[in-house]
């Protein structure tokens, strides 16, 4: 599953980032594994989104979600 997959209110953990060329900006952004991600919400259309890490909002493109591998997260875990 990647985080393009997750919905509004759902919360995940990051286990792997499967890019090259994104990779480093993905990972200077916060996105690094282990760390977990509320997505907020979608933009009207569904693209771009906004998540919560680290404390931030941070909004990304469909594009750069879909190659960040994460994990749901169950409520109360």
């Amino acid at each position: 599953m990647t985080l393009q997959d997750i919905k509004p209110g759902q919360v995940c953990v990051i286990t792997e980032i499967r890019c090259d060329n994104l990779r480093k900006r993905i990972i200077d952004m916060g996105l690094t594994t282990g760390t977990t991600v509320a997505v907020k919400k979608l933009a009207p259309l569904g693209d771009p989104m906004e998540i919560i890490v680290r404390g931030y909002l941070l909004t990304l493109r469909k594009t750069e979600a879909r190659h960040i591998e994460v994990v749901r997260k169950e409520a109360g875990a």
